[in-house]
């Protein structure tokens, strides 16, 4: 693996991390510089099962690459005293300890915050929970589209009236919230700075989804007021909407401010006359006609292909739209691709071309440098580096640990 870079070289990272969340977190740690090492169990971290789940023979496993590329892997049963024992060896070299076990789980094990930070009073004790520290559900298993999705308010503020409720993409609250977890930790290590101390700290599933819809959540904490679930037919603001081209293809206008971006939509659809008449002159009075206007507009936004319109468009430099892309679409986009966020990550055929993590440090470069590791890859090589690579037969032996397995995904 090439030498660390980033911001957060030199930081080391132990991770006990299942499925999304917590890699997740230490992925986006590993890609700004970390040297992370991930202890699984003997038969891997759940998540390595993606690869059937959703590619059946396909040979690599992209969800699991993404969250877990330049990790080290140890795998080690804590079901053992001397896998605890070595976990405990291990965790005594770290800055920072990441996991999104439950915390009845990792006290049991004896890796629970109190336990650990009375070993090394420096370490930042990082927890990614479902619902939090305390109260009832404080321990309740959680994935994200559970706490996340559902419990939050993030998908019923997503459902209109007497719509079927609708369905997160995969990994959404868990990548979200392993961003907010790692902010979390980089400022714990800040903090560590100035006091030389560490400090546990947690986010949840739970809360990452207020606050994605913290717009919802503040007005109803302040006004006890709801807010309506849009609908594209009588949106108040017609500029703010989602239209048609003659090719199928759609597209967002988002012209925000009404005496700045009424204007360069009516003359961008040919009707510049609009803005003397009466009906739609003022704000208030599109808001009053405004199914009139979007069925003027979907009509109007029908007899052009979106290329066309796109070339309208760029004479206002006023007039703010976007695409609505698909997957595909989005991974042809130039502009997604000049901004940064194809990485290619290294690997023994050369290179992986993957997302980026949404960060970029232009004064201390940072990004992948291998590709995920394989059930037990560097167990030795840690073993030797914590001062226990004598013991890595006896501890093999004894199934405490497992080797690299070059055939695992």
């Amino acid at each position: 693996m090439p030498p660390q870079s980033g911001p957060l070289a030199g930081i080391r990272v132990v991770e006990i991390g299942v499925w999304v969340a917590g890699p997740a977190a230490g992925g986006i740690l590993a890609d700004w510089g970390a040297d992370v090492v991930k202890l699984e169990p003997p038969e891997g971290d759940p998540a390595r099962t993606f690869q059937q789940m959703l590619g059946g023979d396909l040979p690599t496993n992209p969800p699991f690459e993404l969250d877990n590329r330049t990790k080290r892997s140890v795998a080690v049963d804590l079901g053992t005293s001397a896998g605890r024992e070595l976990a405990l060896a291990i965790i005594d070299t770290a800055d920072v300890f990441l996991t999104n076990i439950r915390v009845s789980a990792l006290g049991r094990l004896g890796l629970d915050p109190a336990a650990l930070q009375a070993r090394d009073q420096r370490l930042i004790y990082a927890l990614i929970t479902g619902y939090g520290v305390d109260g009832p559900d404080a321990d309740r298993p959680a994935y994200d589209i559970a706490a996340y999705w559902a419990r939050s308010g993030l998908a019923a503020a997503l459902t209109p009236p007497g719509g079927s409720l609708p369905f997160q993409r995969g990994g959404m609250g868990d990548h979200s919230v392993a961003l907010t977890a790692a902010a979390m930790i980089s400022a714990a290590l800040v903090a560590r700075e100035r006091t030389g101390r560490g400090q546990l700290v947690s986010t949840s599933l739970l809360r990452q989804g207020a606050y994605t819809i913290g717009f919802d959540v503040n007005i109803a904490l302040m006004w006890g007021r709801s807010v309506m679930v849009g609908s594209r037919e009588a949106m108040g603001n017609p500029a703010i909407n989602n239209y048609t081209a003659r090719d199928g293809r759609r597209f967002w206008i988002v012209g925000l401010e009404g005496e700045r971006h009424w204007p360069p939509l009516a003359r961008v659809v040919g009707h510049p006359e609009w803005l003397e008449d009466p009906r739609y002159a003022s704000a208030r009075a599109r808001f009053t006609n405004a199914r009139a206007l979007i069925a003027e507009l979907d009509q109007i936004f029908a007899t052009k292909a979106l290329d066309e319109w796109a070339e309208l468009f760029a004479t206002e430099p006023d007039f703010f739209w976007a695409p609505v892309n698909t997957v595909d679409e989005l991974l042809a986009d130039a502009q997604f691709r000049a901004a940064g966020a194809l990485v290619e990550v290294p690997d023994e055929q050369g290179a992986m071309t993957m997302l980026a993590t949404p960060a970029d440090f232009h004064g201390t470069p940072a990004g992948p440098r291998s590709r995920a590791p394989r059930v037990g890859e560097h167990t030795r090589e840690v073993l030797e580096e914590v001062g226990r690579g004598a013991d890595f037969d006896a501890l093999l032996a004894a199934g405490a640990i497992r080797d690299a397995q070059p055939e695992s995904a």
